[in-house]
């Protein structure tokens, strides 16, 4: 019998040996266009038909664009299956993958990013409490701490943590502060079990502005969280609060955040996303006193091998099993 067809959109970086031995089981291609006009014109000319899954990784954006509707009504119709190399996912239009008959099922891999994404997310959180920023830049310019000094920092203990988004990365991050003496609250859709929450407190997304020093952004970006973060609701944080974005920039409001530095209510953050990366708002580069980073979250290389593997799990399971060990949980009642 003819391999099932399993089309790579991107390039392998780690898991060499894992995607090739896919090899066994599918017909291994990748797209002759560069792109997204050629890439639309290479799946409407019938020259990818037959091909069952894709592997989808991050840069592949750079080729195809978002998976808007546009493209993935030009996706082959044989196409059941699309494992994306990411806990984010965005840039897909799941709604428009599920709309398909039959739907294009989507996975991800959120698990291998946890650890390293709540280690950067540690790492701005205890350097925006200590203010750490402007004297590591004050010390490279041969001004020790700075002229003047910078105030004092915050000790992170007996501090109250609000994590917005309590999934595995939010867990993690928990379990990590746990250690540091602060006590957790959080917000989600629903309550976790007791087992998975660990001793942090299910609050109101209110009552966690209210409460919570240090505000943990861990959510997904979709619509109903763009921006879940923005005047109003910086409004309701305590003065001097402290806010850690390593979800996507799209759900915190830049520059409602940057007047809100500006005024001094929100003492500091810490960000590794943006809106409208790679650029940043102005308002945060020229303020010394938050921590930045270039979307550098799961940027190790344990983390990107696992992620690949990862996926190569995903492909592996749509090609022998027809299923997905991830598949995204807007798609969980399709299946």
């Amino acid at each position: 019998m003819t391999k099932p067809k399993v089309l790579l959109l991107g390039e392998i970086e780690y898991a060499h040996d894992a995607w090739n031995a896919l090899s066994d089981i599918a017909t291994l291609i990748t797209p002759q266009s560069t792109t997204r006009p050629a890439f639309l014109q290479e799946c409407t000319s019938g020259q990818l038909d037959g091909v069952h899954t894709i592997f989808r990784t991050f840069d592949s954006g750079s080729l195809t664009g978002p998976w808007d509707a546009e493209l993935i009504a030009a996706l082959p119709s044989s196409l059941r299956f699309c494992c994306h190399n990411g806990a984010g996912y965005d840039a897909i239009d799941v709604a428009a993958c599920s709309a398909r008959t039959p739907p294009l099922l989507v996975s991800n891999c959120p698990k291998a990013v946890d650890d390293a994404t709540a280690d950067a997310a540690l790492f701005l959180l205890l350097g925006a409490l200590r203010g750490f920023n402007s004297s590591m830049l004050a010390l490279r310019e041969g001004k020790w701490r700075g002229e003047p000094a910078p105030p004092l920092g915050h000790d992170p203990r007996g501090k109250v943590l609000g994590i917005l988004g309590m999934g595995g990365i939010g867990r993690n991050l928990k379990r990590k502060c746990d250690a540091l003496g602060m006590r957790t609250i959080y917000h989600n859709r629903k309550p976790l079990g007791a087992e998975e929450a660990a001793g942090a407190e299910y609050v109101e997304f209110d009552e966690l502005l209210a409460r919570a020093d240090v505000v943990s952004l861990n959510l997904p970006l979709n619509p109903h969280t763009r921006h879940i973060i923005s005047h109003a609701q910086l409004a309701k944080m305590k003065p001097g609060v402290v806010i850690v974005n390593t979800a996507r920039g799209g759900v915190l409001d830049e520059e409602a955040l940057v007047q809100a530095l500006d005024s001094g209510h929100v003492r500091s953050c810490g960000l590794d996303v943006y809106d409208d990366e790679p650029n940043v708002h102005s308002g945060l580069i020229r303020n010394e006193n938050v921590m930045l980073l270039p979307h550098m979250g799961t940027y190790t290389l344990e983390t990107m091998a696992a992620m690949e593997e990862r996926v190569v799990v995903n492909v592996r399971e749509a090609v022998t099993k027809g299923r997905l060990v991830d598949l995204v949980v807007e798609q969980r009642g399709l299946v």
